[in-house]
């Protein structure tokens, strides 16, 4: 019995193509021609001026904070429920991140909470986009423009979704994403910033390479890093942006699939279909056990590894990063809904290259372990 990874990325287009070009004319470097293509392309794709290609969607996060000013003792507010990174570019530059519970509906960020949430401190919000659903930006730009704060937005799982029609990418100061393989666009790995602000996307190429001044190359008036980005990476990504529109088509059938084979199983939460504000995208295809159900999605995750079926929890709370509490960060804090959806949320087989069978098996296998649960 083949077991199914619960990512497989789909490579079967013009990447080899354009990776052997790359290698043929000896561009490989950050140096390529393929890189700015692909910043263009990208950048146009979710209606933004400006694409900075970067190493990854960490790398992604870290240039935007810098590039946005923020620093010791600022204050960003953003979900507990995400991944690490989020809270790492803020903390990194000795700002402070500042949480907000999730919603239960949509598994995003609780946009109510978040004005309760600014300070005199806060320079900026974090808007987070998880699984397969966008947060419901328009309150959160009108508290930004009413308190005169920053917005940065994380479409790093938003590849080809939108808000009332208009693209996960373009909104706020400055928006980000990944390319790693379980993404809809892949480099393998890679991120980029967009923004429509010419100086700001001036800063982020020059925090991207070392902060190198233009006039003197190795003298260096600030500290950044090396976020670059290769030709190769972007030979692969150009490929896969040809393909975007086919990507969506396909994540949403096989969304639509499990929802149809998995509805009505007792101790089990799925992913809702749609908002008034977007269709479900199905980045991956989560599922939440029930609050009765006694088992964890550790102990699920162990069943149908069992079963050949490869699985991932969803992300841990940011107050509960044993390296937080180390720092003493977020220090009796609490967010019970976030605190439930780690513990309690998995999601199963999603890729891109997940055949109509291998779906079929994994249906299969989830309902046989419900009922063994129930």
């Amino acid at each position: 019995m083949d077991f199914i990874p619960v990512n497989e990325p789909l490579l079967n287009g013009n990447e080899k193509k354009y990776l052997c070009e790359c290698i043929d004319s000896g561009w490989i470097s950050s140096e390529g021609p393929f890189v700015k293509e692909f910043e263009q392309k990208m950048s146009a794709t979710v209606g933004r001026q400006y694409g900075i290609a970067v190493s990854n969607g960490t790398a992604a996060l870290e240039v935007a904070a810098q590039a946005l000013g923020i620093g010791v003792g600022d204050e960003v507010i953003m979900p507990a429920f995400t991944i690490i990174s989020c809270a790492m570019a803020v903390t990194k530059l000795g700002a402070v991140p500042v949480l907000v519970d999730s919603d239960l509906h949509t598994w995003n960020m609780n946009v109510e909470e978040i004005e309760g949430k600014i300070t005199d401190k806060t320079k900026a919000i974090m808007i987070v986009h998880l699984y397969g659903l966008p947060v419901e930006v328009d309150p959160i730009m009108d508290l930004a423009r009413k308190h005169n704060l920053k917005v940065i937005e994380d479409a790093a799982e938003m590849h080809g979704q939108t808000y009332h029609g208009r693209p996960c990418g373009s909104f706020g100061d400055i928006s980000t994403f990944s390319f790693y393989p379980n993404k809809h666009v892949t480099t393998g790995e890679g991120g980029m910033v967009v923004t429509d602000d010419e100086e700001l996307a001036e800063r982020c190429r020059l925090i991207r390479n070392l902060c190198f001044r233009k006039d003197v190359r190795y003298v260096h008036d600030e500290i950044s890093d090396n976020y670059r980005f290769t030709n190769l990476q972007a030979a692969v990504g150009l490929a896969q942006l040809e393909r975007l529109d086919e990507f969506i088509k396909r994540k949403r059938a096989m969304g639509s699939y499990y929802t149809e084979k998995l509805r009505g199983i007792d101790g089990l939460l799925l992913p809702i279909e749609k908002t008034d504000y977007a269709d479900n995208i199905y980045w991956v295809y989560g599922l939440v056990l029930d609050r009765h159900i006694q088992a964890d999605n550790k102990a699920v995750q162990k069943m149908l590894a069992e079963e050949g079926i490869g699985t991932r929890t969803f992300f841990w709370c940011m107050h509960e990063q044993p390296v937080y509490k180390k720092e003493g960060l977020f220090a009796g804090e609490t967010y019970p809904n976030a605190e439930y959806l780690a513990r309690k949320g998995f999601y199963i087989p999603s890729g891109l290259a997940l055949t109509q069978e291998q779906m079929e098996r994994v249906v299969d296998k989830v309902k046989a372990m419900m009922e063994r649960i129930n």
